[in-house]
C-alpha cells in the first residue's frame, strides 16, 4: 500500500472508529468524540459532517455539559438497519430485535426443547419470520441474525463443537441457511452476554455469567480472549470444594454446582423470580439457600480477583437480581479477600434474560460500521 492508500485508509478507520463510538454511547458530541477518541478536531468535524451527509448519524438537540456553550447532540439513525438476536437453551428460545443505536427494541420468548433435526430449525426460522412480521420490520432493513449457543463455537464453520448444558456435540448449523433468510452467526453465550453488558467499556474486566450454568468471558486490551481453543473462561469448571457436589461435567465441586440459577430454582418450582420473591418474604428454606449461595459466589469473585486483578461484572439471570443484595455479597467478599480495601471492582449486569440475545447482536452492528468507505 502506497503512502496515498494509507492515508485514505487511516481516513477511513477514522470515520469507523468515530461511527462505532457514536453507537455505543447512543448520544454523544463532537468534542467528546475528539477527546475520548484522540483525534483533533478538524478530523472530527470531516467525519462527522460525511456521517451525517450519509444518513448514518444525526445531529438532534443538545448534549448535556459541564459548562460553556451547550453542543449539539449526535446520535446515530436508528432505522437505517436492525439485528435480530436468539439465544437458545434447552427449554427455550428467546428473539430480540435491535437497531443500529443498539437500542433493544423488542423481546420475545417462547418454550421450545432444543433439538439437533430440520424440525426444530424450520421453527426456529418460523418464530423469526412471526416475530419481524409482528413488528413490520423491512427484509431488506434486517443486517443479520446472531445466534448465541451454549458451548464451545466455531464461528468460521458454524459449528457447535461441544455442548453439555444441550448434550450435544460437533452439530452444524450450515443448514439452517434453509429455514432462515438472512446471514447468520453463532456465538457462544456467556461471550456474547459479555458483549451486552460490557457497552463501551474499555477497562480489562472479567465477565461472571450466572445462568442456568455458570461462565465467562474475560475482557483484554480492548477484545475478548476467547483461548487457544475456545475454552478460555470455563469459570463455572473451576473446583472450589474437593469432593464435592457432582457437576454435569463430571467433575466433582465445581462452581457450576454451587453458583448456576438451577441451584435457586430447584427451591422454586423452576422459577427463579419465585425464588427471590420467597426470600423478600423470608422463607426459611430459600434464606438458608440463598446464603449458601453467597458464600460460594463470594469465593469465586475472589478467586478471580486474585487470577486476573480487574473489574468484574457479576451477570446472567441471577446477576440481574443482586443488586439489592450487593451489601451482603460485599461483605463476604472482603472476608476472603484481603488484598484490597473496598469492592468497588464488582459491578452488577443490567440484564436477566435478554443478555445473549441482546448481546449477539453486536457483531452485526460492528460489521455495519466496519464496512464504511
Amino acid at each position: 500500500m502506497g503512502r496515498n492508500g494509507k492515508i485514505i485508509e487511516t481516513k477511513r478507520m477514522n470515520k469507523i472508529r468515530i461511527a462505532k463510538f457514536i453507537s455505543s454511547k447512543g448520544v454523544t458530541s463532537k468534542a467528546e468524540i475528539a477527546n475520548i477518541l484522540g483525534l483533533s478536531m478538524p478530523t472530527t468535524l470531516q467525519n462527522v459532517k460525511e456521517l451525517v451527509e450519509e444518513g448514518i448519524a444525526v445531529e438532534n438537540g443538545v448534549y448535556e455539559s459541564t459548562g460553556g456553550r451547550k453542543a449539539k447532540a449526535l446520535s446515530i439513525v436508528p432505522d437505517i438497519g436492525y439485528v435480530i438476536g436468539i439465544d437458545i437453551t434447552n427449554h427455550h428460545i428467546t428473539i430480540v430485535l435491535v437497531n443500529m443505536k443498539k437500542e433493544l427494541l423488542q423481546i420475545e420468548r417462547i418454550r421450545k426443547t432444543y433439538a439437533p433435526d430440520f424440525s426444530y430449525y424450520e421453527a426456529l426460522g418460523d418464530f423469526i419470520r412471526r416475530f419481524i412480521l409482528k413488528l413490520k420490520v423491512k427484509s431488506e432493513k434486517i443486517l443479520g441474525v446472531g445466534i448465541s449457543l451454549p458451548g464451545i463455537v466455531d464461528q468460521e464453520q458454524k459449528l457447535l463443537i461441544r455442548s453439555h448444558t444441550l448434550g450435544v456435540s460437533n452439530v452444524s448449523f450450515k443448514s439452517l441457511d434453509e429455514f432462515i433468510d438472512f446471514n447468520f452467526a453463532l456465538e457462544n453465550d456467556a461471550n456474547s452476554a459479555a458483549y451486552a453488558e460490557l457497552g463501551n467499556e474499555t477497562e480489562n474486566t472479567v465477565y461472571l455469567s450466572l445462568s442456568n450454568t455458570v461462565g465467562g468471558a474475560v475482557f483484554l486490551h480492548d477484545r475478548l480472549y476467547l483461548g487457544e481453543n475456545f475454552k478460555s473462561a470455563e469459570f463455572g469448571h473451576m473446583v472450589i470444594e474437593k469432593d464435592g457436589r457432582t457437576c454435569y461435567c463430571g467433575k466433582k465441586g465445581c462452581v457450576d454446582a454451587y453458583c448456576a440459577a438451577k441451584v435457586l430454582m430447584e427451591h422454586a418450582d423452576g422459577n427463579l423470580e419465585t425464588f427471590f420473591d420467597k426470600l423478600r418474604k423470608q422463607d426459611e428454606e430459600c434464606l438458608r439457600v440463598w446464603d449458601e449461595y453467597l458464600e460460594y459466589l463470594a469465593l469465586t469473585i475472589t478467586n478471580l480477583r486474585m487470577a486476573f486483578d480487574c473489574n468484574i461484572i457479576l451477570g446472567g439471570y441471577v446477576g440481574g437480581y443482586l443488586e439489592e443484595f450487593r451489601m451482603d455479597l460485599n461483605k463476604r467478599v472482603l472476608k476472603y479477600n484481603n488484598f484490597d480495601i473496598d469492592t468497588s471492582y464488582i459491578r452488577m449486569g443490567k440484564y436477566k434474560l435478554e443478555a445473549s440475545a441482546y448481546g449477539v447482536t453486536m457483531g452485526f452492528a460492528d460489521a455495519f460500521f466496519e464496512s464504511l468507505q
